[in-house]
């Protein structure tokens, strides 16, 4: 018996399954590590049916209050430190005179007292933020 040899013709696929493999396990790794990456204080924000900010591309300025009545802002490097009302009003001012069109956001937790949430806004509009946005939980249904 006489075998024939069969010539096969250069393939010119790519096999593509590989490369589905590592976009699905990157697209895991970033679905676990995004929520990780939100940097700031640990507050109980308040839940309120509201509309969602526009989305913009650069980052808001997050002045958070806790429970016992202490400031911080995520700028810098000890960001978990809290701030008095006047280094926070500086820092705001100085953010806003070079970005103007920063975001600025208060993260208040739920049993923080309400004038401390106002007068940490009041400070924010005299540095020269021309509106500040209340940052809530949506509800739970």
């Amino acid at each position: 018996m006489s075998r024939r040899k069969i010539k096969k013709k250069p393939m010119a696929e790519i096999n593509v399954v590989p490369y589905i493999d590592v976009m699905l396990v990157l697209l895991v790794v970033f679905m676990v590590t995004a929520p990780l990456l939100m940097q700031g204080v640990r507050v109980d924000l308040p839940q309120a049916p509201s509309a969602p900010i526009d989305d913009t591309d650069d980052e808001p300025l997050i002045v958070s209050v806790k429970t016992d009545g202490s400031y911080y802002i995520n700028l810098g490097k000890d960001q978990k430190q809290p701030k008095p009302m006047a280094e926070i009003r500086d820092t705001v001012a100085k953010v806003l005179r070079q970005q103007p069109q920063t975001l600025v956001l208060v993260w208040g937790d739920t049993d923080v007292d309400y004038g401390k949430v106002v007068a940490l806004m009041t400070e924010l509009q005299a540095a020269g933020a021309p509106s500040v946005g209340l940052v809530t939980e949506p509800p739970v249904l």
